[in-house]
């Protein structure tokens, strides 16, 4: 049973029970976290469904009095397994003010900034090295459940993840295995999470023969080899992909990622850390460059991932000019997250086609088909889900431009950011860099370093000195923070020095030892 305070409504108390069934998604601490709830109902004030929180930080939302002069709002909470596995109907249609303010809600105090890192990886037969198929899958998910004591998450019969404290493990669209991890407050705490991950996962998967593999593209099998999972979703996104760009079924079938969910305190803090993520991502880009096979063979890049993205859908992808703005705010990115094209809606166990429709109708009841059905804040955080930039703002940060990889680089991708944005002498450095690029440079970068990676030309040398200098103040970050996190950047350092990373060092392979064939990478970044 858990008891609630509502702040909105200072005499109001909400309790929710939970059950074992069913989940319902939580941000927590700034991270994604998972948790178990039943059908619940009850009366909850809307500062209590934004997270709780007294301040709000926007454009136009009115002051935090203001806001809890707001009457508080029965919702009926349906519990349901997926996506966001909670549907909230409330009395009280949502404005664009909640929209905002449920951004707005992320802020806080630097006591409670967490870490949550996400990675992705290849799982493929030993024997063959065919990717796994969904029986196989659905089978390692079932070990995992029995052995490890993880929940299973189900979509229409079929497991399709599996949840435990805070950690979620799900399937993208070809089956690549997804660690969601807790929030947690050091890089040390995030790092034995990956480590207790990788463990578990290999005790079950060698018994089976499956392994897995830690690279940003698939090297060696194109779409038509790679199985599709038994998520609605995903159905609704590969029909719509091919309408809106040229490689949107290749991102969703044939890459992996690894990223880092971080804080921020207030809207001036996260406009300075969104500036700072959409600026560098180019150099984490760089530094962790590790997809230059497709199809059997050298593909002209280094992160043929990052590439990918460049052609999934203009409408909800990229660097964001916007952001820089002086004016740059919550609301702009609401007015931005607006516009974007919707997917889908999830009602009643059901995913239903909304593609290329407009979120602005939903609110306002016009939603075609759904007509006079108005959206829940859960349809506006499951939009926000389908929203591609390279780094991409919920109610906390997502760094999104790094490719999969090597167990230790796992931990050096969190590294790194934790390093510029969670130290304010780091941050400024960073800020001070970067101060003074212009949109131009932002997107040739953008364009340049998945093929050249850290010898990209930037103004008088190359992007490996601006890497360099981000480097260091990342380590000095890291030193400030005094969790003695550095080590977890050396496994980088040397790829920053000589401007040389993984993929370089992958081809050099192929062009060399493995005499023209992509096959021994998957022994040599075997996890």
């Amino acid at each position: 049973m858990l008891s609630v305070a509502c702040k909105a409504c200072v005499a109001s108390t909400t309790t929710i029970t939970a059950s074992s069934s069913r989940e319902i998604a939580v941000v927590r601490d700034g991270a994604r976290s998972m948790r178990s709830a039943g059908e619940t109902s009850g009366s909850v004030c809307r500062s209590k469904t934004f997270g709780g929180i007294g301040t709000l930080y926007s454009h136009g939302v009115g002051s935090a009095a203001e806001y809890r002069r707001r009457k508080c709002v029965n919702l009926q909470v349906v519990a349901t397994s997926a996506p966001a596995e909670e549907v909230a109907i409330g009395v009280e249609p949502l404005t664009k003010k909640d929209l905002v303010a449920y951004l707005a809600s992320g802020c806080k105090p630097r006591e409670k900034w967490r870490i949550g890192t996400e990675h992705e990886k290849f799982g493929f037969d030993l024997k063959t090295l065919r990717p796994a198929e969904y029986p196989q899958i659905a089978q390692l998910l079932e070990g995992l459940a029995e052995r490890f004591d993880w929940e299973r998450v189900t979509e229409n019969g079929n497991i399709i993840g599996l949840k435990m404290a805070g950690q979620s493990i799900s399937l993208e669209p070809g089956g690549q295995f997804e660690l969601s991890g807790a929030p947690v407050e050091t890089l040390h705490q995030t790092c034995a999470e990956v480590n207790s991950h990788l463990y578990q996962v290999k005790a079950v998967a060698e018994e089976m023969g499956i392994g897995f593999l830690g690279i940003g593209f698939n090297p060696k099998w194109s779409i038509p080899d790679i199985p599709i999972m038994p998520k609605g979703r995903y159905e609704i996104m590969r029909n719509y992909m091919p309408k809106v760009g040229g490689l949107g079924l290749d991102m969703m079938f044939r890459t992996c990622t690894v990223q880092v969910n971080l804080d921020f305190s207030s809207e001036e803090d996260m406009v300075r850390k969104f500036q700072v993520a959409l600026a560098l991502q180019p150099i984490a880009t760089a530094v962790f460059a590790n997809s230059p096979f497709a199809d059997g063979k050298p593909n002209g890049y280094l992160s043929y991932r990052s590439h990918i993205w460049t052609d999934v859908d203009a409408n909800r992808t990229g660097d964001l000019p916007f952001v820089f703005s002086d004016k740059f705010g919550f609301e702009d990115y609401v007015d931005y997250a607006l516009n974007v094209p919707m997917y889908f809606v999830y009602r009643n166990h059901r995913y239903i086609d909304c593609t290329g429709l407009s979120f602005k109708d939903f609110l306002n009841g016009k939603l075609p088909n759904l007509p006079g059905e108005l959206p829940t804040l859960n349809d506006w955080e499951n939009h926000l889900t389908t929203i591609f930039p390279e780094a991409r703002l919920k109610r906390y940060l997502e760094m999104r431009g790094a490719d999969g990889g090597p167990w230790k680089r796992l931990c050096a991708l969190p590294a790194f950011w934790v390093g510029l944005l969670y130290d304010d002498e780091s941050l400024q450095g960073a800020l001070d860099i970067i101060h003074d690029w212009t949109e131009g440079e932002r997107a040739m970068l953008r364009r340049k370093v998945p093929k050249m990676g850290l010898h990209t030309p930037f103004r008088d040398g190359l992007l490996k000195h601006v890497a360099q200098d981000v480097f260091r103040l990342a380590r000095e970050g890291l030193q400030r923070r005094g969790y003695k996190e550095t080590s977890f950047l050396n496994d980088i350092e040397n790829d920053v020095k000589s401007g040389k990373v993984v993929a370089e060092r992958l081809l050099e392979s192929y062009h060399g030892k493995w005499g023209g064939s992509v096959d021994p990478v998957f022994e040599e970044l075997l996890y």
